[in-house]
């Protein structure tokens, strides 16, 4: 193609043939470039499917159900569960907030949270909790008033060995503070906590690794406790065994409602994790775990 008789003729040839095969070359990757866009796009899509999740955060109370609910949901559904411990509070101000696709609180809701739905998918219980090797097999509840303000300070004064009384309290924020405040009629403030504790699991280790310790804490965990060989008993409250049969029989006096929370218009996903979540088929886990069905 090139005319060697015409350099300038020729030039213009060279040129013209390497823009071309240049275009051509360009034209060539552009449709490689979209044809691979076309198969990320569509993979893109699907990892989208599958990488669906709800977030539930709150109750340390609940998580444990909630988290094992959401293994046979995730098998079910091809959706990831994603479950995070906080305290009640929480997991209501991240349902309000849109951090949580759903919220975890071991408690009913108040008149002040009338913009959030609640649903009951189970029932539980705060028991009195102190070391297994402790000789006392019950407490009147003026006693456990007197020994959590620190009025009590050995376990003699009550019948017990001549030891030093370890209050176990829990921290702000979660509704087993509340509830225990309400039933006794105290404020946090006249309670002479030795050790401060967040989730049940923590006041169960804390009292069974110490012959002294008084604690509150969840019947459901406490009794699962139990049943693993932990060194804990649960204590009557007012003259009513704490334990899931007297929680089913509707007599025990500090009972609660284990909740799962929304706030606005709650995604089909949500809804159908609620829905199945206090349906009877999980009523299995739920009495493996020492709670009443909600049902």
């Amino acid at each position: 193609m090139i005319d060697v008789g015409n350099p300038t003729g020729g030039a213009r040839v060279v040129k013209s043939t390497l823009i071309t095969g240049l275009w051509s070359l360009a034209l060539m990757a552009l449709g490689w470039a979209m044809s691979g866009c076309g198969a990320v796009g569509a993979d893109s899509g699907s990892t989208s499917r599958r990488a669906e999740r709800l977030v539930i955060t709150g109750s340390s109370t609940v998580a444990p159900l909630v988290a094992e609910i959401g293994k046979r949901f995730e098998a079910s559904e091809g959706v990831r569960v994603d479950v995070q411990t906080g305290g009640s509070s929480r997991g209501i101000a991240d349902a309000r907030s849109g951090l949580a696709d759903i919220g975890m609180a071991s408690r009913a809701l108040g008149a002040e949270e009338e913009d959030l739905a609640g649903f009951t998918i189970a029932r539980d219980g705060i028991c009195v909790i102190v070391h297994r090797d402790n000789a006392l097999t019950e407490l009147s509840d003026p006693q456990v008033v007197e020994i959590f303000t620190g009025r009590l300070a050995n376990w003699q004064a009550v019948g017990g060995d001549e030891r030093e009384i370890t209050v176990v309290n829990k921290a702000e924020g979660r509704s087993t503070l509340e509830l225990f405040l309400k039933h006794f009629a105290l404020d946090n403030r006249d309670i002479a906590a030795s050790v401060v504790i967040g989730d049940n699991e923590q006041g169960i280790k804390t009292v069974a690794g110490n012959p002294g310790a008084i604690g509150y804490v969840s019947i459901g965990a406490a009794e699962h406790a139990v049943a693993r060989g932990v060194a804990i008993k649960l204590l009557p409250m007012s003259g009513v065994d704490a334990s899931t049969e007297t929680l089913s029989a509707g007599i025990f006096p500090l009972a609660r409602p284990l909740t799962l929370v929304t706030h606005g218009k709650t995604s089909a996903l949500a809804q159908r994790f609620i829905n199945y979540a206090g349906s009877p088929a999980v009523y299995d886990l739920v009495r493996e775990l020492s709670f009443v069905p909600a049902g």
